[in-house]
């Protein structure tokens, strides 16, 4: 499985990023709403891990993009 986890706080999204990596998961960690939906323009995940309060975009908008994308992964706020 392929996750995209964005959260701005790093310390908590290395901590987040090592346990699903732990259970197999390939996961690509990014700090920011900007760089999640470039990185979900040119990757293909199955989950998104969004936190809502990001900097640059918020959570909300990223989350309204890769719908509006058509963006199969399923998303976690």
């Amino acid at each position: 499985m392929r996750v995209l986890l964005v959260e701005d706080e790093e310390r908590l999204a290395d901590t987040i990023a090592k346990g699903l990596r732990r259970e197999g998961m390939a996961v690509d960690v990014v700090l920011d709403g900007k760089t999640a939906l470039s990185k979900s323009a040119v990757n293909t995940y199955d989950v998104v891990v969004l936190d809502r309060n990001l900097p640059v975009v918020h959570g909300d908008d990223v989350c309204k993009e890769l719908i509006s994308r058509k963006s199969p992964a399923r998303i976690l706020m």
